[in-house]
C-alpha cells in the first residue's frame, strides 16, 4: 500500500513562500510520470494546483508564474514550490500519485494572511 505524507504547510503572509513536500512510503515516484497536487478551500471543490502528466507539466492560470512542481525521485519526495502567496491560496493542498491506481496524502493546510 503507498502511503503519501506531505508537510510544510503553515500561516505565511500575502507576498512570503513556502515549500511543500510530499513523501512516498515506496519508490513509486520514480514509476510513473503521473502525479501532482491539488488544493481544496472550505466550502468548494478540490481544485488542481500543478502536475506532471508524462511528458507535460501543467498549472492551473491561478498560480503559473508563483507556483513551481518538481521530483526527487532519489528521495521519493514530490515538491510545490509557492511563492509570492496570496490569501486566495488559502487551502488544504493534497499530493497524488497514479500507478495502475490514485493514491492521496491527508493533506497539509496553507494560510496565507492579507
Amino acid at each position: 500500500q503507498v502511503q503519501l505524507v506531505e508537510s510544510g504547510g503553515g500561516l505565511v503572509q500575502a507576498g512570503g513562500s513556502l515549500r511543500l513536500s510530499c513523501v512516498a512510503s515506496g519508490t513509486i515516484f520514480s514509476s510513473t510520470n503521473y502525479m501532482g497536487w491539488y488544493r481544496q478551500a472550505p466550502g468548494k471543490q478540490r481544485e488542481l494546483v500543478a502536475q506532471f502528466t508524462h511528458d507535460f507539466t501543467n498549472y492551473a492560470d491561478s498560480v503559473k508564474g508563483r507556483f513551481t512542481i518538481s521530483r526527487d525521485n532519489a528521495k521519493n519526495t514530490l515538491y510545490l514550490q509557492m511563492n509570492s502567496l496570496k490569501p486566495e491560496d488559502t487551502a488544504k493542498y493534497y499530493c497524488y500519485v497514479f500507478l495502475r491506481s490514485q493514491y492521496w496524502g491527508q493533506g497539509t493546510q496553507v494560510t496565507v494572511s492579507s
